[in-house]
């Protein structure tokens, strides 16, 4: 398969469709949120990313944001469709536009296109480079990739603690441990998030709502309207059905899921779906499949100790996302995951991606090292 040379500057190009993608971060899903320009002798005609379900692809948009695309060149951080979906193939449209030489950041590994838009655009005579700043589309689009892979997205554990790594009181007083960037970006993860995952634990301890509350999220204008576009869906893992007919987690501002036991009944005011039972526990990776039936890229998990040692044991959180507070809580109070382990060599292995300060707390993203 042949890949034409890249150019000096085809990576400040594709950076540039990178930003594009970004703006498509909270309203794209089920489908990638890609990002597309098209250039010209070294002149950005036109820019374009993914629309919400049904809409038109970063391609689309970006031929139609400029008036000559004939002979130009399209940058694209995800290979181009070559299939009827909701939307007709990309690669007819940047073909029939006159576009004379592709360049792409990834395969698309969605087995309806998995190189075949390359091949068609290759075919119909059109340059094609891969490859151009494949490692930030990949960071970009890591959800979806995952999905697309092993059946469901990103899955991340958000956990708020004190330095001491302690995440409420022995009584469970937890409230504000972190300061008000840190709370803002929370809510950012979960306007991106598809899917928000949390105990009946956590929803009878405090009574959580876990939408995405407006006035925090720090958008104004169009971005606002982008990250309130899709609610991401609250899932409630409860075995038993305990979940409150009142409980603010079933408030009707996004959709909500319970999952329970098989012999139990559904939750007034939600969707409803059983799990088998294992271990004495719902069947996570069950559900995570469920979910990725569905379309969801990325899942948040905000819960208890327990709850979130369940999903470190099983081996399918992918990142934690901490936020950590210049705060001592000391011994007695409530640890990150409810989760012991009696050698060092049994510990959960990390690897940290970003440390960044947001006010006086540190966020910190730290992928969890998987065993071969």
């Amino acid at each position: 398969m042949s890949n034409s040379s890249v150019l000096p500057s085809d990576a400040a190009f594709m950076e540039q469709a990178l930003t594009e993608a970004q703006k498509g971060r909270y309203w794209a899903a089920p489908n990638p949120h890609v990002g597309c320009v098209i250039v010209k002798d070294n002149e950005i005609l036109g820019r374009g990313f993914t629309q919400p379900v049904g809409g038109a692809h970063a391609e689309v948009m970006a031929l139609a944001d400029c008036s000559s695309p004939k002979g130009a060149t399209a940058y694209v951080t995800l290979e181009p469709c070559a299939h009827q979906g909701r939307t007709g193939p990309c690669v007819d449209a940047l073909i029939n536009a006159g576009i004379g030489r592709v360049v792409g950041a990834l395969e698309d590994p969605n087995p309806s296109v998995s190189g075949g838009g390359y091949d068609r655009l290759r075919a119909a005579g059109v340059a094609v480079t891969q490859g151009v700043c494949a490692d930030a589309a990949a960071i970009e689009l890591k959800g979806f990739l995952l999905r697309m892979e092993r059946g469901w997205g990103r899955v991340r554990l958000k956990l708020g603690c004190s330095l001491d790594g302690r995440t409420a009181m022995a009584s469970g007083e937890s409230q504000w441990i972190t300061g008000p960037l840190a709370r803002q970006d929370v809510q950012r993860q979960r306007a991106a998030s598809s899917a928000i995952i949390t105990g009946i634990g956590t929803v009878l301890a405090d009574d959580c709502s876990l939408t995405v509350r407006s006035d925090e999220l720090g958008f104004e204008g169009v971005e606002l309207e982008r990250a309130l576009h899709r609610p991401p869906t609250r899932v409630v893992l409860d075995s038993n059905g305990r979940t409150p007919k009142g409980a603010r987690v079933l408030s009707a501002n996004a959709p909500t899921l319970v999952i329970t036991a098989p012999e139990n009944q559904p939750v007034a005011h939600a969707s409803h779906r059983t799990a088998r039972v294992i271990g004495g526990g719902l069947d996570l990776r069950g559900i995570l499949r469920g979910l990725g039936d569905e379309g969801a890229n990325e899942i948040l998990i905000e819960s208890g100790p327990l709850l979130a040692a369940a999903f470190l044991k099983e081996g399918l959180v992918d990142e934690l996302l901490i936020y950590q507070a210049p705060l001592l809580l000391g011994s007695s109070a409530r640890p990150l995951a409810d989760i012991a382990f009696s050698e060092l060599k049994d510990g959960i292995q990390l690897a940290y991606r970003e440390v960044s300060r947001l006010g006086s707390d540190l966020r910190i993203i730290a992928a969890v090292l998987k065993e071969n």
